[in-house]
């Protein structure tokens, strides 16, 4: 409709008056507004989701062609449910009140892709800190580290000396650190450094492991051999074709086979999912295997799926929160949102009110 000589839009199903200066890249409600139009003109079905086929497609390309123009302060405000915070003491009393609720967790300090030698060092002293202050807070929780923040893409062995510093300090307190898996590129490196490690700090480091790359099941077998402690999940980064599978269906079978050839090889699994399927799959193998809880766990990201994660909890499973946090948040942000347009589609909707139910 027209309002002189203002053009404006009334979304269908909230009722609310849209202006053009809400979602031109420019205003400073860019998202805000990109969410709404998103919604005008895709549409939300009865349960509040986002409509599928063509639609989905629809809302997708908009989430995602908006990023690059949302104002720093739409995205800090819609990711807070997925970020402690940006200091360390923040970090560490999200981790109590998991705690406290009967989680455990793992600690991420954002930031990935460093482009200086100094910076690697800078990251590694916080680490550091991190690392003795969970004991200190009695804190049921270990640390999650991206290898490139450590100077992977810089000098390999500038990683490892970096890496090992940490994992001996982890050794010294009978904690535990986790190498997350990155991009396709820093594979092969971080498998070669999670080995050398593991051999020398052995039950003080693990690896992820991705179930959408087409190598992990040949992969799995040297993993296999060292009993190695991996998270397992699907993957997130775009990655080629000839890299990664593409289809959900197959992922998931890749998921549930990595999995058993894992558990049956007498690994110790943290079972990374927010897929129901993926979680039913996963207790259905538990269960004939005859595992104990202390033989596996499961992980989900902080402020994801929580509903299913206190599910899993009450089903008697231990499970552990990825909490992250730190300067880095914006990034880690805007890459969440745009590898998962889901994912934001879904924080738009609680923005409007309109979270799903279930």
């Amino acid at each position: 409709m027209e309002r002189g000589s203002e053009f404006v839009f009334t979304d269908r199903i909230t009722g609310l008056i849209l202006r053009p200066d809400w979602w031109i890249p420019t205003g400073t409600e860019g998202l805000l507004g990109m969410a709404f139009l998103g919604m005008a003109f895709c549409g939300i079905n009865d349960d509040g989701f986002v409509g599928r086929g063509k639609s989905m497609s629809l809302w997708d390309q908009l989430v995602v062609r908006s990023l690059p123009f949302v104002p720093r302060p739409l995205v800090g405000y819609f990711s807070r449910p997925y970020i402690a915070g940006q200091m360390m003491d923040e970090a560490l009393k999200s981790v109590h009140q998991l705690n406290q609720e009967g989680f455990m967790a793992t600690l991420d300090i954002l930031g990935e892709g460093v482009a200086d030698v100094s910076q690697t060092r800078v990251t590694r002293d916080e680490y550091l800190q991190l690392i003795n202050r969970i004991p200190e807070r009695r804190l049921d929780a270990n640390v999650s580290i991206k290898l490139t923040a450590l100077g992977l893409n810089l000098d390999k062995g500038l990683c490892l000396e970096n890496l090992r510093v940490l994992v001996k300090r982890a050794a010294e307190l009978n904690s535990f650190i986790r190498i997350d898996m990155e991009d396709i590129t820093t594979t092969d490196a971080t498998l070669e450094i999670h080995r050398i490690l593991a051999a020398e700090f052995p039950g003080h480091v693990g690896v992820a492991f991705q179930a959408y790359l087409r190598r992990s099941v040949a992969d799995a077998a040297g993993l296999i051999r060292m009993k190695a402690n991996i998270r397992l999940c699907k993957g997130i980064y775009v990655e080629p074709y000839a890299a990664a599978y593409r289809d959900p269906e197959i992922i998931r079978r890749n998921f549930i086979e990595l999995l058993e050839m894992q558990l049956k090889g007498g690994m110790y699994v943290g079972i990374a999912t927010h897929d129901e399927i993926l979680v039913w799959e996963s207790e259905r193998l538990i269960r004939r295997l005859g595992l104990g809880r202390e033989q596996y766990e499961f992980q989900m990201l902080l402020g994801v799926a929580e509903k299913l994660r206190r599910t899993i909890l009450d089903a008697g499973h231990r499970l552990r929160v990825y909490v992250p946090y730190g300067q880095s948040w914006y990034a880690y942000s805007v890459r969440r949102l745009r590898e998962n347009p889901r994912l934001a589609g879904l924080v738009a909707q609680r923005a409007l009110g309109l979270s799903p139910k279930g």
